[in-house]
């Protein structure tokens, strides 16, 4: 787990089918036995868990209750997360 400590990612819930990982105001759910399949990607908000979605070639976090417009700065904190997790988780099932 050193790359995902490395990369200052948390791992929070363990489960039998599903863990959640965290870094700053990001959170993604990774399911799978011996085979990482990452979820969506969210960001804590002030309405609470948002993911990211598209809408006619825009970026929104959509979040319980609607969606607000995201900015290219959380759109690019997402997409980091979501590759340094999906990195890492790799790393560690070749090792």
């Amino acid at each position: 787990m050193s790359r995902i400590d490395d990369l200052n990612i948390r791992l929070m819930v363990e489960g039998p089918s599903v863990s959640i990982y965290v870094r700053d105001n990001c959170i993604a759910a990774v399911g799978g036995a011996n085979v990482i399949n990452q979820g969506s990607t969210g960001m804590m908000t002030e309405q609470g868990l948002a993911y990211l979605v598209w809408r006619d070639g825009l970026p929104f976090l959509a979040a319980k209750g609607g969606e607000t417009p995201a900015t290219p700065e959380q759109v690019e904190t997402i997409r980091k997360f979501s590759a340094d997790l999906k990195s890492a988780l790799n790393t560690t099932l070749s090792q």
